[in-house]
Order: structure tokens, then C-alpha cells, then sequence
């Protein structure tokens, strides 16, 4: 593939809800484009854009995918995303390194809570955005409805430029608002001009209108123009729609059907008519040297300097490392400096990704996208620059996994394999993340749900060969008292020669800091216990607080006080005095009121309006305590609760079935509170059956 500038270049992410047609979009894009000879489709598994064994056997996507297509004179680097929210650590790692954004949306299915989201991505990326109204070639697409249904979520700034033409029920072609002109498919593929039907005149006028106040809200003089009742050229309502499209008061809507390639023409020649090139957008990093702001803005001129947005890693090719280039021209055998690592590294061979095939090339220019291969200790969030001019760039902002189960390898012998691979997976997966529970003695893996932990599993399976078994967590209990309990313990033995003695007299009670185990403290008068034995004492007592007697979770909160006891001049020993402080404690507790402590979360819900009393009724089955409700724009409210941990088990489910998908969550660790009786009761009564 030839070498672009920056200035040909556009990069374009697919949004939109699961199942819009988002990858079949791409595919007839591909196919149009001439990146393949004959399209594919999602069912039949043969896709550039879904080439994951495991996204041909569910037939969606679950990795971000990059096909670069020529169109004309302009290289359109088009990032196709899932549209599972299951999978959104991906989108937003190609949201970060898109300059504009299409957002298909199914004329059969209309708006959907993707369409949302991604609308609202775009929105805090500040990215200029067409929407693709997919699905038209089938009768229950309704393309006004949509039109209708986004005029309502976002006013004015919707602008259809095109209305379909239907015959006899068939999608046959399509009426152009801005050159008001209708055009109909051939059997060829191209098009032949035809008359406006007449009932396409309404809608015509109405939504040339809405473009017309868009043109003419671009400069006072088109305004003026504008209340005089004088028309605009084509010429000038397109140069007008760019500068509006770019600046995201205007978003176009066109619309198509994916499997017959109807309205992808029109699609790439609009994405290089209105949207961006690198050059016209804004990239600043930081010199870590001096700390002030490097301007980088995709300018070929200046030093060079890249971003790693994201990490592919192959059990048998081995890492890409799929970079943006922010200035400058990378080129082959480059030597470049990560600064957040210190090192500087030959880079080798530079790669465009096609799907999962590579293609060397000699240079990206800025603003391009490509991908690089061996390149050590090289992670998805690395800056690269040179050594004389260090550049770093914030990191993507990917959502923090909050779901979490237990795992281990099915095979005993696996274990070490297992998190090996786990940890490439987690290379490519921001969203995913494992971590030890010593309390409970297991392993945790935390994703975006449940559906994304299970996903993994059919990967390790898939790639690795590897059998990965998910089961529900154990929630991190702790144990600690209430009242105080006065007792002693004797350690007596006699086994021959030296035996073993070690006599205390303690007290244990609450400490008030439910943060630590214990605090010991030492009261001995006349030296009835010598102070040598002191540290003995306390490591008996540090070993006990590991497992407590109600139901063997650790000990917390308690002060634990020596304040008499006896040696014996020859059988006493460090040992002894270590058992004998451990079985007082032991004792000490299950006289002073002993119960468990259950974690808390600081819970935060965003939900829609009408989901509220949803939402609420469900976290009231949880125990939960909701503390306030606060408004936010676009008709939300953010629910703050208290929850027990034992209750987020599987909320992330349940959240997305109580609201359809549209809400979202996170927490944080708040506490620990006392169990209630029968949450006592229940994991005393579980713990007895699992040592039985």
C-alpha cells in the first residue's frame, strides 16, 4: 500500500448498538472499496473485521479491528468495534486514535441504547459523527421513524441527507436533499437519475430547511443571505455542512442496505467530504523533561512521536503494537525513546493491519495508523518519541471492571500455563484484571460482566488450549468481638528431657480500629512473665488472627493485653509461650461476643428516569441503603447506595435486565459492618460444611 499524507487520511470508527450492522457495513466497504474481491458475511463467518475463532462461532464482534481502504486519492482507516457493551474497553481504545465516527443504527430496530452510548462517546470525545441508517432493504425499516426518534433525543442537529425511494415495497434508491435529486439503483450497481416522487416532497422541503439554518448559521453573511430569502449553491451548502459537520453542530443521516452494498458509495465519498483529516484536529503531549506542552496536532513537520492505543498478541506471531502516529514520519529502523520506560529501542518493520493479516510499509506519515512488532516492554498507553524531543500522551480512559468470579485452571498441572496466559490476554484486555484472595484462598478475575468472564474462557480455550473453570466468589468475611473476656492458658508438656511450658493471663476486647487485626499490649507486673517471651506472645497471636473460631475468616479489631502468667526456668521456650498466647486468643474470642464482618461497598448507579423505582426496588432486595438521588443532563439520575459485597454478585446482570441495558455502575470499598444474624448464621453453617 502507497504512503498518505496527512492530509488524505481519514480515521473512522463504527459505533452502535450489537447487531446494527456495524461489520457487514464494513465488509461492503471493504468489498466497494476493492480491499476484497467478494464480500463476506457475519454468518458465514469469512468477515474481515470478526477473524477471532471465537467471533465466528458467537457471530459478533469482540475485538476492535482496523481495515484501511483507498477511496480515490484518501485512505480511510476504518476502525470497526463491538457493539456489546460486554466489550467496551475496545471501543474506547479506537475512539481514542478516531478523528470522526459513523453510527449505524438498524432501520428495522431504530434507536437503541448503543445508539445512545455512542452518541455520548462522541460527545466526550468531541467527534464529528454521521449516522448510517442500516437494514433499509427491509420492510419493517423505517427511516423517518428513526429520523423522528433522533430529532427528539438531539434537535436540530440531525440532518438527513438523503430520504429513501420505495417501490412496491423494495428500497430502489434515493432522493439527495442537498441537490434535490432522486437517483435509482441499476442492475449494474450504478445509479440512474429519476423523478422526486411526489410523496417524497414534503420531507424534502422540511429537512432542506434544516440544513439551509445550518448553512446559514456558518457566517453572518450566509445569515443575512439566508432571511432574504436567497438560495445557496451546492458548492456552498457543502463547504457550509463541512465546517458544521466538523465543528459537531450538524450530523448527517444517510442510510443503506449492507448486503446489497446500496448507499456505501455515497457513505466514503461523504466520510472524505466532511470529515476531518488528522491535520485538522488538536494532539498535545507533555515533555516529561521540562513538563510543558508539546503541540504535536498530526504535523509531519515536527519531531516524530507516536501512541500505543492498543496491544494484539498472538500465541504464535508473537505482538502488535497498533500505534497513531501524533508528528513526524515514522519510518522503518527508526530509533525512538519511550519515555515512560526509559529505553530506547529500533523499532524494525512498520505494519498495516488488514484485519488479522500485516502488511510492511516504509513510513506512516502523522495521523496515520499501523502497528509494530517485537519491540520490548511496549504496552497499550506507551508514548514513543526521540530521545532529543521525549513526548508522553495521557493514556485512553477504559472502564474499570467491576464484575468478579472465582477461577482455576480445570487441570491442577495447568496453573502456571493458565496465568500466562491470562496475563496476554489481559495484554490486549484493559478491561480485565485478576487478583489473589488469601482470606478465601482463591483467584479472582474481574471483567466488564459476566458474559466478558466467560468470553475469556472460550478464548483460553480457543487460543490456548487451556480450560479455565469460573464459579461464584467468596465474599472476604472478617471476624471480631463485641464485649471482653478475661482468660488464661497453660501450655503444659512432658515428653522427656526439656518439655514445654508457657502460662498467660490476658484479656481481649474491642480495639475501636476495625482496620487492623489486633493491638498487643503488655501489662506484666514482677517479671512473672519475662519480657523475652513478649515477642513470642504476639507471634502467637499474629498467627491465630489469620483464622478466627466462629467460621475461620481473619480477625479484626481486637486489643489483646498480657497482663500475667508463670515460666518454668527450664521448660519454658519461645514455642511454648507462642501456642499458649494463640489458644487464649483463641478462647478469649469465643467468650467476648464473637461475630462476623461483612464488606460494604459505596455503590453509584446512572440510570435513565423511568428506571429509578426499578433500580431502587432491586437494591432494597439487597439490603442495600440508597443515601441520595442527583439529577444529571439527558434525563439521569445517579443513585448513591450502601450494599453488602455479598449482594453485587451478579449485579451487573441484573442491572442491564432491570434497565435494558441503560445504566451503568461502579463502586468502591466504604466498610466493615457487623453481619446481620442470619448472613451469620448462613457462612457459619457454610464454612462447617466445607471443612466437614
Amino acid at each position: 500500500m502507497r504512503v498518505f499524507t496527512s492530509d488524505k487520511i481519514r480515521n473512522v470508527v463504527l459505533l452502535g448498538h450489537g447487531g446494527s450492522g456495524k461489520t457487514s457495513l464494513a465488509e461492503s466497504m471493504a468489498y466497494l472499496s476493492g480491499l476484497k474481491d467478494k464480500a463476506g458475511s457475519v454468518e458465514a463467518g469469512n468477515t474481515i473485521s470478526d477473524y477471532d475463532g471465537v467471533e465466528k462461532k458467537h457471530k459478533f464482534s469482540v475485538h476492535l479491528s482496523l481495515l484501511p481502504l483507498i477511496w480515490g486519492e484518501t485512505k480511510i482507516n476504518l476502525l470497526d468495534t463491538p457493539g456489546y457493551p460486554d466489550f467496551v474497553g475496545e471501543v474506547e481504545e479506537a475512539v481514542s486514535v478516531a478523528d470522526a465516527a459513523v453510527i449505524v443504527v438498524s432501520g428495522k430496530n431504530g434507536i437503541e441504547v448503543g445508539t445512545r452510548k455512542a452518541w455520548n462517546l462522541c460527545e466526550k470525545y468531541h467527534l464529528p459523527r454521521i449516522i448510517f441508517v442500516t437494514d433499509m432493504d427491509i420492510d419493517e425499516a423505517s427511516y423517518r421513524q428513526v429520523i423522528e426518534d433522533l430529532q427528539a433525543l438531539y434537535g436540530k442537529k440531525i440532518a438527513p441527507f438523503h430520504l429513501p425511494i420505495r417501490e412496491n415495497g423494495q428500497f430502489v434508491g434515493y432522493v439527495n436533499i442537498i441537490q434535490q435529486k432522486a437517483k435509482r439503483w441499476n442492475a449494474t450497481g450504478g445509479i440512474d437519475k429519476m423523478d422526486v416522487p411526489d410523496y417524497s416532497y414534503e420531507n424534502l422541503d422540511q429537512f432542506r430547511e434544516v440544513l439551509l439554518e445550518a448553512v446559514a448559521e456558518t457566517s453572518e453573511t450566509y445569515m443575512d443571505r439566508y432571511f432574504n430569502g436567497d438560495t445557496f449553491s451546492e458548492d456552498e451548502i457543502r463547504q457550509a455542512m463541512r465546517v458544521s459537520v466538523i465543528d459537531g453542530s450538524v450530523v448527517p443521516v444517510m442510510m443503506g442496505s449492507n448486503l446489497s452494498h446500496r448507499g456505501m458509495y455515497t457513505l466514503m465519498a461523504d466520510i472524505v467530504k466532511y470529515f476531518p483529516s488528522p491535520d485538522r484536529r488538536s494532539c498535545v503531549g507533555i515533555d516529561p523533561k521540562t513538563n510543558e506542552a508539546f503541540e504535536a496536532d498530526y504535523d509531519f513537520s515536527k519531531p516524530k512521536s507516536a501512541y500505543v492505543f492498543k496491544t494484539l498478541v498472538d500465541p504464535f506471531v508473537g505482538q502488535y503494537s497498533m500505534i497513531k502516529v501524533n508528528s513526524g514520519v515514522l519510518k522503518t529502523d527508526d530509533l525512538l525513546y519511550n519515555a515512560g520506560r526509559d529505553r530506547e529501542d529500533k523499532i524494525g518493520k512498520i505494519y498495516l493491519l488488514t484485519g488479522s493479516k500485516a502488511q510492511e510499509v516504509s513510513e506512516l506519515h502523522a495521523g496515520d495508523i499501523g502497528a509494530l512488532s517485537r519491540v520490548a516492554d511496549l504496552s497499550t498507553g506507551d508514548s514513543l518519541s526521540t530521545r532529543a524531543h521525549p513526548v508522553t500522551y495521557l493514556r485512553p480512559v477504559i472502564s474499570k471492571p467491576y464484575c468478579y468470579l472465582a477461577y482455576q485452571a480445570e487441570k491442577s498441572g495447568d496453573d502456571d500455563k493458565l496465568q500466562q496466559a491470562l496475563q496476554k490476554i489481559a495484554r490486549e484486555d484493559l478491561t480485565l484484571r485478576t487478583q489473589g484472595d488469601p482470606a478465601n484462598h482463591q483467584s479472582l478475575i474481574y471483567g466488564i460482566s459476566r458474559a466478558h468472564l466467560e468470553l475469556i474462557a472460550e478464548i483460553l480455550a480457543d487460543k490456548y488450549k487451556l480450560t479455565m473453570l469460573l464459579d461464584k466468589p467468596l465474599v472476604a468475611y472478617r471476624e471480631t468481638i463485641l464485649g471482653k473476656s478475661d482468660v488464661e492458658y497453660k501450655h503444659k508438656k512432658q515428653t522427656g528431657g526439656h518439655g514445654q511450658y508457657g502460662h498467660v493471663k490476658m484479656t481481649f476486647e474491642p480495639s475501636g480500629d476495625l482496620s487492623v487485626p489486633f493491638v498487643f499490649e503488655e501489662k506484666v507486673v514482677g517479671g512473672s512473665v519475662p519480657k523475652n517471651y513478649f515477642p513470642a506472645v504476639e507471634k502467637g497471636l499474629a498467627e491465630r488472627v489469620l483464622e478466627g473460631p466462629l467460621a475461620g475468616y481473619p480477625i479484626y479489631g481486637v486489643k489483646a493485653t498480657l497482663y500475667d502468667g508463670s515460666y518454668h526456668p527450664v521448660d519454658s521456650s519461645e514455642a511454648a509461650f507462642k501456642t499458649a498466647a494463640s489458644m487464649a486468643m483463641k478462647e478469649g474470642i469465643l467468650q467476648a461476643k464473637p461475630i462476623l464482618l461483612e464488606p460494604i461497598a459505596s455503590l453509584e448507579v446512572t440510570v435513565a428516569d423511568e428506571r429509578i423505582g426499578d433500580v431502587m426496588g432491586d437494591l432494597n432486595k439487597r439490603r442495600g441503603r440508597v443515601m441520595s438521588l442527583d439529577p444529571i443532563e439527558g434525563g439521569y439520575q445517579v443513585v448513591r447506595a450502601e450494599v453488602p459485597y455479598s449482594a453485587l454478585y451478579e449485579y451487573g446482570t441484573n442491572l442491564r435486565s432491570l434497565t435494558s441495558g441503560d445504566a451503568s455502575y461502579c463502586y468502591e470499598f466504604l466498610r466493615y459492618d457487623p453481619c446481620p444474624a442470619d448472613v451469620q448464621e448462613a457462612q457459619i453453617s457454610i464454612r462447617s460444611a466445607q471443612n466437614a
